[in-house]
């Protein structure tokens, strides 16, 4: 297996991330050893929708399995897909809540959830969801930390969809139900779900806002470029305008059925 280095682009906040071989290394956080005692949980009981942990090289560098694929941008999910992304995000959490975190655990969760119900990722988004054949694989568990379902499905709806400012209500609407209906979602977590969406949304916006005059990497610099006064600014008060077009959509006919649609 080949050791030369390859350094990998993409994502927002990934820093010093290189390929070796079928491998990934990347720099040690004080979270780092709670983050692989998670994943290697999650492989444990049977996840594959995450990469497997594999230890530390000789550089003292977070080693993980490279997952072949590529990401995709929101626009090109059908609908179809965004049911696949619901029921992995499923999977994700009953595998998650088995889980026991070891004593004196470490996080690095950048938003503060509303409740701690068990491990979420924090950063279900489709540029940390690698496709590769039949195999989709969330990448970037180093922000994972307690959480709950509906803060990590919150924040997965208005990325996957996307619930983004130039949206078209009726289309999102539809596309939102179809990710919902293949998490699974019951009736009071769906009442629950688009306040919450605001609010994880907005949430965005407001840790560029700090970013911007604590100077904390990279939520500055991706300020700077536009991702928090215009993009999430916008999004959340997409989101919020429409909040009555969200909720008439999840608990419309429980018994409609989006799958197969384009």
């Amino acid at each position: 297996m080949s050791d030369q280095e390859e350094r990998l682009f993409g994502g927002n906040v990934a820093d010093a991330v290189v390929r070796v071989g079928a491998t990934v290394r990347k720099p040690v956080t004080e979270a780092t050893s709670s983050v692989e005692a998670f994943l290697e949980h999650l492989f444990e009981v049977g996840f594959r929708g995450a990469p497997r942990t594999l230890g530390r090289d000789d550089k003292r560098r977070h080693v993980l399995e490279y997952v072949p694929g590529a990401t995709q941008e929101p626009f090109s999910y059908t609908s179809e897909e965004l049911g696949r992304v619901g029921q992995l995000i499923r999977e994700f959490h009953a595998a998650a809540k088995s889980f026991v975190p070891p004593e004196g655990a470490l996080w690095k969760v950048v938003i503060g959830p509303d409740a701690e119900e068990l491990i979420c990722h924090h950063d279900l988004a489709p540029w940390n969801l690698v496709r590769g054949g039949d195999r989709w694989v969330f990448i970037d568990w180093d922000g994972s930390g307690p959480g709950s379902v509906l803060w990590d499905v919150a924040y997965a709806a208005q990325t996957f969809v996307p619930l983004i400012h130039g949206g078209e209500p009726a289309v999102d609407a539809s596309r939102l139900r179809c990710f919902v209906d293949g998490y699974g979602l019951d009736r009071s977590q769906r009442e629950k779900l688009p306040e919450l969406m605001v609010a994880r949304t907005r949430a965005m916006f407001e840790l560029g806002e700090r970013a911007a005059i604590t100077g904390e990497q990279p939520w500055a610099r991706l300020h700077a470029e536009g991702h928090g006064s215009r993009h999430w600014r916008q999004a959340a008060d997409y989101v919020e305008r429409h909040l009555e077009i969200w909720r008439d959509a999840l608990l419309a006919g429980f018994d409609d059925d989006c799958r197969g649609q384009a």
